[in-house]
């Protein structure tokens, strides 16, 4: 379970640094929508990670081995949202692990957070 979440963690810290990237690089038709989604989504997750993270290893214990993944530049709208579509399928395959209801509770608004993104995003592609 441990290398699960350690799995979640990394991914979720990567979109962090992910969407700002395609923040700063925001270009093209719907340009102002799509740097107002990114740059809400940014500060919101490492929020939501941070909790999620204290949580668990107040159970569990310290979490080690994180993962790294390679950056991504803008290249339209489109490209965003599939980005976060395989976001939100990731979370939802590795949150099934977990039975604590707090865990559950806090991949909940993480999922929240991701799917309000990605809808905000579609109104732009």
């Amino acid at each position: 379970m441990n290398e699960q979440m350690t799995t979640l963690l990394s991914i979720l810290l990567n979109s962090n640094t992910q969407a700002q990237v395609f923040h700063r690089q925001v270009t093209g038709a719907g340009s102002f929508s799509a740097h107002s989604a990114l740059g809400r989504y940014y500060p919101e997750i490492i929020e939501l990670v941070d909790t999620l993270t204290e949580s668990y290893q107040g159970k569990y214990g310290i979490i080690i081995n994180y993962k790294s993944y390679a950056l991504v530049d803008w290249v339209s709208c489109e490209q965003v949202i599939t980005y976060f579509e395989e976001l939100c399928n990731q979370v939802y395959e590795l949150r099934k692990v977990f039975t604590d209801s707090y865990i559950q509770n806090q991949i909940d608004q993480i999922e929240e957070l991701l799917y309000q993104t990605k809808y905000r995003l579609k109104f732009l592609a």
